[in-house]
């Protein structure tokens, strides 16, 4: 494989350094060489926030990524910012519950996920992160499903009630929903 690479963009505190490091973990565990590159905007919550994560059978030389191949953008301010980055030919995971416009690139592969409305079915709106990079793993075929579910299962080990399940769920959503429009 080629390396491959995402950005994943939105506001602080929709979970995208979560699924960053679940993506990063679930290739560790296909035994791929990986970076996870996180960064903040001013505010913790709220600001912008997003993170790169590199993924290859080789060593990764660098975390830095200015042309991604992927982009998952979870608000308008990361659409607006990131679509213009991405590598031409590159995917497009767009949150379509918070951006309205559509993609202004022709050269990109797109994917409209309604990502709060499917979370809000498994049970909570918080899990719009999960149901997103769902739809990244149908897309790409980086990291296998069952890998990055196992992932989600071990970085919400011990916590209370069904979060697991309603999280892991949350990602079958995406995946699925991305599935049907490949």
């Amino acid at each position: 494989m080629a390396t491959e690479n995402v950005i994943l963009a939105g506001f602080g505190g929709q979970g995208l350094m979560a699924i960053g490091k679940i993506l990063a973990k679930a290739a560790m565990e296909e035994g791929k060489n990986v970076t996870w590159l996180p960064s903040y905007g001013p505010e913790m919550r709220g600001g912008t926030a997003n993170c790169v994560v590199v993924i290859d059978d080789e060593p990764v030389g660098s975390p830095v990524v200015r042309e991604p191949q992927a982009a998952v953008v979870m608000n308008k301010q990361s659409i607006d910012k990131f679509e213009a980055t991405v590598k031409q030919g590159g995917w497009l995971i767009v949150n379509s519950s918070l951006i309205e416009r559509k993609a202004e690139r022709k050269d990109l592969k797109v994917i409209y996920v309604p990502a709060n409305e499917l979370a809000e079915k498994e049970g909570t709106g918080k899990s719009a992160n999960m149901v997103m990079l769902g739809a990244y793993v149908a897309a790409m075929k980086t990291t296998s499903a069952k890998a990055v579910e196992h992932a989600i299962e071990a970085n919400f080990a011990g916590k209370k009630g069904n979060v697991a399940e309603v999280n892991v769920n949350a990602f079958r959503q995406g995946y699925e929903t991305a599935k049907k429009s490949l």
